[in-house]
């Protein structure tokens, strides 16, 4: 189960951390080619979500690492399956509807948090 947990946690929290970081640092017609809602959302809520990702990667990662608050591992995990949620509704409602890589990202977020429940 650890090795387990550690392979879907991290490659959940490269995935949000990479996906974050972008979302905090780009410019939105940098965004535009990979993420055609930006222009949906005031400029301020992606850079928001960006700092949520990159929250949400470190909540993966660092409290089952260092043992200090091990709770916030599937609270985070729990967070990005609601995160991914209204990222299938903002597709389903746009132009977009390309939601394959949103249910995977559910079903590893699910599985993240099941996995730190019971570690």
């Amino acid at each position: 189960m650890n090795i387990a947990y550690w392979t879907v946690a991290g490659l959940l929290a490269l995935f949000y951390f990479y996906s974050g970081a972008m979302k905090v640092a780009r410019s939105r017609d940098q965004l535009r080619p990979m993420m055609a809602w930006v222009d949906r959302v005031p400029l301020p809520g992606v850079r928001a979500l960006g700092a949520v990702e990159i929250l949400g990667a470190a909540g993966l990662i660092l409290p089952p690492l260092t043992g200090i608050a091990p709770w916030l591992a599937p609270a985070a995990a729990v967070g990005f399956v609601l995160l991914q949620i209204g990222a299938v509704a903002v597709h389903l409602t746009g132009e977009d509807r390309r939601i394959v890589l949103n249910a995977g990202l559910i079903a590893g977020a699910a599985v993240s948090g099941w996995l730190a429940v019971v570690m």
